[in-house]
């Protein structure tokens, strides 16, 4: 299964600090950005219900800068957290096991860099221990830590399976992220029912007899 593509040029973004010191793993690591205030924030919600055509000051929509704000803290809770301390605490003692470890079905709410409207899925997640195994919430709460951002599914996708394959150093990981993007079906084109797949293979994954068996255990 391949990846569908869409790339836009991006405009220019808020004052950002060059940084690469969030220690997330890989290409697309989001550099550090100043947060206007939660005050900025409420007005600039004030601006687009002005710019939607509604009065800001009706009753209606008195609140609804600060539920918006406080709203917009949870779907983008992604940007506290940090890759490098999720995937820290791994356990040796495992009775040598040595076979993948696959977690399917894991929820995916994202949402898109070019238009800040959801995109919902699943993802399939694995990797093959090289002597030590993470807990397994740790997989959720990576997709989750990369999900709960801005983001293009593809850059998540990569995003996923660089992290696991950077602090659990294993002889192979898995990603398969399937989920549709409401960018298609509220507006623009308006094709619902429309499912993207990305997918990232490392390592032993690679080998056309893994693959296929992570495919047996992801389709139950």
């Amino acid at each position: 299964m391949d990846a569908v593509l869409e790339r836009a040029d991006t405009g220019s973004e808020l004052k950002v600090i060059p940084d690469d010191a969030r220690g997330d793993a890989g290409a697309g690591t989001t550099p550090r950005v100043i947060k206007p205030s939660r005050a900025e924030a409420e007005e600039a919600v004030r601006t687009l219900i002005r710019w939607a055509g509604d009065d800001p000051t009706r009753e209606g929509l008195l609140d609804t800068p600060k539920r918006v704000t406080k709203a917009y803290k949870e779907f983008f809770k992604g940007y506290e957290d940090d890759p490098a301390e999720i995937l820290s605490r791994t356990f040796e003692e495992v009775a040598g096991y040595d076979d993948m470890v696959v977690l399917r079905g894991i929820k995916v709410e994202s949402h898109c860099e070019h238009h800040m409207v959801p995109v919902l899925g699943t993802a399939h997640v694995a990797y093959m221990p090289n002597g030590s195994v993470v807990g397994i919430s740790k997989l959720a709460r990576i997709v989750e830590a990369y999900g709960k951002r801005l983001q293009t599914q593809e850059t998540m996708t990569a995003q996923i399976a660089d992290a696991i394959e950077t602090y659990l150093k294993p002889k192979g990981v898995a990603v398969v992220i399937d989920a549709t993007h409401s960018c298609m079906s509220c507006r623009g084109v308006k094709h619902s029912d429309v499912y993207t797949i990305t997918r990232q293979f490392r390592g032993v994954f690679r080998e056309a007899d893994q693959e296929r068996r992570f495919w047996d255990l992801v389709r139950g």
